[in-house]
């Protein structure tokens, strides 16, 4: 059984508003940021959790700010997400 985690949720949750705020599907997003749509479609649904690298890669790919990714990490604690 694959697990979500709570990081990857909300980390997935945003992602998936902002490619779809952009009107772009998860193969457009996969193809500009070099990767492949069933990844794209893991991080979306939580089952990944992006390395810096790809949060930059899909930042440029959504041209958007890191911070319209992860901010929604700013307006909680972080034990929140790590279960302590």
């Amino acid at each position: 059984m694959i697990s979500v985690r709570r990081e990857g949720e909300a980390f997935g949750k945003q992602l998936r508003a902002m490619r779809l705020k952009r009107g772009l599907s998860q193969q457009t997003v996969a193809d500009r940021c070099g990767s492949n749509y069933p990844y794209i479609s893991e991080l979306e649904r939580g089952l990944k959790v992006p390395t810096l690298t790809m949060i930059l890669r899909l930042a440029s790919a959504l041209d958007c700010r890191v911070r319209d990714l992860v901010g929604v990490f700013d307006t909680a604690s972080p034990d929140s997400f790590l279960g302590q």
